[in-house]
């Protein structure tokens, strides 16, 4: 078994996080067939517990049929087969058309005998912080989504990170040996920007929308990516907090994010009766189906969102715990 099997800082009560201990040293071949298990008095004064919170932990293992015991002897592991189905609690920002591709693969990729819960925290971190510790325990696995600008490692940090798959969005400040499939924001649109220096030149300057008023989760990392892309590639750039029909203006490129930002630009250049990658430019965040389709396609910046679903519910389902990056890119279309 693992030397420290115990958190203090989790609500997930003390007898449950040994039983996951030895259940995950099985799955792991720490424990193997037929091996004796620390006695009640050992694990107790190993991990500073009762012996009362132990022995409920080895009964319960024992009603399992996972482990056997010997009068006089102790406990042993009585088999390997313990493999339990996924019980998992998804935590998703909000609802949109990317979430919908990202969940369907991600439940594709897990076996069909696992369960799934999805919730949504729309940036609100009070909701978030009880969503997390009022499920605490309820599950053996937690994909979270921590769209927030602030660090939220304290309330993350709530959850098991033997248990924990962080989506889209990685927390530097937070310890342990969790698991993360994410984009890294900065450098993605820095080359996705790049990719697209020849035709953005075409234009006297590159306005990002970043639609403040609705709120429009936009990471600050990528703010320094196209920051970093201005200065390196000499364009005239600007920030503006939200969308407004006086900002659109021929000869110039946009960087848009909200969906009804997007659909406010279309037809505020239709009726200029202006062409899309000509008059002026635009670049969405984001694929979906529609993007494709819409104004004769629309330029995106966006990560493979189905790859993504799919690597996290291979991980989840080999229990294998890894950090890695989910590449984006430039889709160039017509708007551009």
């Amino acid at each position: 078994m693992q030397d420290t099997i115990i958190d203090p800082a989790t609500d997930q009560p003390k007898y449950q996080q040994i039983i996951d201990a030895v259940l995950t040293g099985i799955e792991q071949g720490t424990l193997v067939l037929g091996q004796q298990l620390p006695s009640i008095n050992e694990l107790a004064g190993q991990h500073g517990v009762a012996k009362v919170t132990v022995t409920k932990a080895y009964e319960v293992l024992r009603e399992r049929g996972v482990v056997l015991a010997r009068h006089g002897k102790g406990f042993y592991v009585a088999t390997t087969d313990v493999r339990t189905p996924l019980n998992v609690l998804v935590l998703f920002d909000t609802l949109n058309a990317y979430k919908e591709t990202l969940y369907d693969a991600l439940k594709a990729a897990l076996p069909s005998d696992a369960a799934l819960n999805v919730f949504f925290h729309h940036y609100n971190r009070s909701l978030f912080e009880s969503m997390i510790r009022n499920n605490i325990g309820r599950y053996n696995a937690y994909v979270v989504m921590p769209h927030f600008n602030e660090d939220v490692s304290d309330i993350v940090g709530l959850i098991p990170a033997d248990k924990l798959l962080l989506l889209d969005q990685t927390i530097p400040t937070l310890p342990g040996d969790f698991t993360a499939v994410y984009q890294d924001f900065e450098q993605d649109i820095y080359n996705a920007l790049t990719a697209a220096t020849d035709r953005l030149r075409r234009y006297r300057k590159l306005t990002m929308i970043l639609s403040k008023d609705h709120f429009q989760y936009i990471p600050t990392t990528m703010l320094r990516g196209f920051h970093r892309f201005c200065r390196n590639s000499g364009l005239t750039c600007a920030i503006e907090d939200n969308y407004r029909d006086r900002l659109v203006q021929a000869e110039e490129a946009f960087l848009i994010f909200a969906e009804r930002d997007l659909i406010a630009f279309i037809k505020q250049v239709n009726k200029t009766g202006w062409t899309l990658g000509q008059d002026v430019g635009l670049i969405a965040y984001d694929d979906t189906p529609v993007k494709e389709i819409l104004a004769g396609g629309i330029t995106v910046i966006s990560t493979d969102f189905a790859q993504m679903g799919q690597m996290a519910g291979q991980l989840l389902t080999s229990r294998i715990r890894a950090k890695m990056a989910n590449p984006g890119g430039l889709i160039m279309r017509q708007s551009l």
